[in-house]
């Protein structure tokens, strides 16, 4: 039977799982993301998320042994369809050319007000 791996493993659940070649990394969100007080909106828009959330997304598949070329798989859940647009032209831009995963995007309630978007990525391990 093929072994499982479990990296930054906490009671509700592990940053990175790998089996049988297959990388999982649980939902990453942006970095650093606080509410303004003032405002009550997010210190960080839309764009800014989807920025450093990849950022994080780049280095747990690096931590894993793999890179986004090798991304099998994404979804990402946004706050509201409205940033669909400036979401998308972050993630366009990081994306290798000829690199795409199979994707899908819904939107969805976040576990905090502030955030507004999400991703979680299936990646295979890059080959020696």
């Amino acid at each position: 039977m093929s072994q499982i791996t479990r990296q930054h493993t906490k009671t509700r659940m592990s940053r990175i799982v790998k089996h049988n070649g297959v990388i999982y990394l649980c939902g990453q969100v942006g970095k650093d993301v606080t509410r303004n007080e003032t405002t009550g909106k997010p210190d960080q828009d839309i764009s800014e998320q989807t920025q450093t959330m990849l950022d994080k997304v780049d280095e747990l598949l690096l931590e894993a042994g793999s890179d986004r070329e090798h991304m099998l798989s994404a979804t990402i859940y946004v706050k509201t369809m409205d940033d669909f647009a400036a979401m998308n032209a972050v993630w366009d831009a990081w994306v290798p050319e000829g690199h795409a995963p199979a994707r899908a995007c819904v939107e969805a309630s976040m576990a905090r007000e502030e955030l507004l978007v999400e991703i979680s990525v299936i990646a295979a391990e890059k080959q020696s």
